[in-house]
């Protein structure tokens, strides 16, 4: 990216992302993660979140973003045996410091990545190596929350994988409570130490994000967009989206689109 972009609701699925140029400060309700070259960023969850990206001509962003395979994960975390959950809860999304160690599994992934044939041979082993050294991090415990499946942080987890997948379906705080397993009270509870926010608000987000991509990616019309992620009134579907946004949807996808082409 060769512009600044300024603060943006974004979504990003659970992902590693180095940084080799440029910088991102990421707001997840009243967290502020900034990440620069020297860090990266560990996205367990998908979660609603806004982004401010510091790039230019001169120096354009770069990164690389490798995305976390569930059954990858799963093998590697079995494999490195138990450990201790930690108190309080996982971050589900932070920012760590780059070992030297880290740094030099990147290094090898990057340039298996220039080369075909060593991409073709060592590939899937690079990127093992650099999940591996992030199990090992600091945000090792949230990402091997994913897949313990225990505690209070993994039926919140539980949720949200399905809240990603049915997010146009509504749900009452009571359901979402019981497929926990929790008292509606402490679920919310969870809920918001998680997501830094309440389940109704996260839904809401989570609808007018997918229904910008819809917009922007696949050329849908606001009524289309609307209604695909679970609005029932296109009027109320673009009051929400301009608080979120700033701008009314075709105001926005105009503007994406211009950008795209710069």
């Amino acid at each position: 990216m060769s512009h600044l972009q300024k603060r943006t609701p974004l979504l990003y699925e659970p992902s590693l992302i180095f940084i080799a140029q440029g910088k991102k400060i990421c707001y997840l309700g009243d967290r502020e993660i900034r990440y620069v070259p020297g860090q990266y960023l560990v996205q367990t969850l998908s979660l609603p979140f806004e982004c401010e990206t510091h790039g230019s001509r001169e120096a354009p962003m770069l990164c690389i973003s490798i995305k976390l395979d569930p059954v990858l994960l799963n093998e590697m975390v079995m494999s490195m045996g138990e450990i201790d959950a930690p108190f309080p809860l996982p971050k589900p999304m932070a920012s760590v410091a780059m070992t030297d160690s880290m740094q030099m599994a990147v290094v090898r992934l990057v340039n298996a990545l220039d080369d075909p044939k060593e991409c073709a041979t060592m590939g899937a082993a690079r990127i093992r190596e650099v999940i591996f050294e992030a199990l090992k991090g600091d945000q090792g415990p949230a990402l091997r929350a994913l897949v313990n499946g225990q505690g209070h942080y993994s039926r919140i987890v539980q949720v949200l994988s399905k809240l990603q997948v049915s997010f146009a379906e509504d749900f009452s705080v009571g359901q979402l409570a019981q497929q926990a397993n929790m008292s509606i009270s402490t679920f919310h509870h969870y809920f918001k130490q998680v997501t830094r926010t309440s389940p109704a608000q996260y839904l809401k987000k989570m609808r007018l994000i997918k229904a910008q991509q819809l917009l922007v990616q696949q050329n849908h019309n606001v009524s289309q967009a609307a209604l695909a992620v679970g609005y029932r009134s296109v009027a109320q579907f673009s009051r929400d989206y301009k608080r979120y946004y700033g701008d009314s949807p075709l105001q926005n996808r105009r503007q994406e689109q211009i950008l795209q082409k710069q």
